[in-house]
């Protein structure tokens, strides 16, 4: 009886040494599913900020385009008018004589 009782008790021991190891993982497992969780939603909130960047990004880009544009139109019609002095100049000398 004595083997046996050594045995049980060696027995007894590794499960509840298998039971303290379980527990162990289970809780570092929960605590790696929570810090997945966690980057998972520090992703979808950093992608949402670049989706945001790149809205911002293109909306500036046009505004550009569109003031450079504008620069074009300003200069085209200071040239435009100039050239209608200088041909309402010819059409005065002309006139004149």
């Amino acid at each position: 009886m004595n083997a046996n009782e050594k045995f049980l008790n060696t027995f007894a021991t590794r499960v509840r040494q298998m039971i303290l190891q379980y527990e162990a993982l289970k809780k570092e497992n929960d605590e790696l599913y929570a810090l997945v969780d966690q980057r998972e939603q520090e992703i979808k909130q950093l992608q949402g900020e670049l989706s945001q960047a790149e809205a911002d990004y293109n909306s500036l880009k046009m505004a550009k385009m569109l003031e450079v544009t504008d620069g074009d139109m300003e200069t085209a019609q200071k040239r435009v008018a100039k050239l209608i002095r200088d041909v309402n100049k010819c059409i005065t000398l002309l006139s004149e004589k």
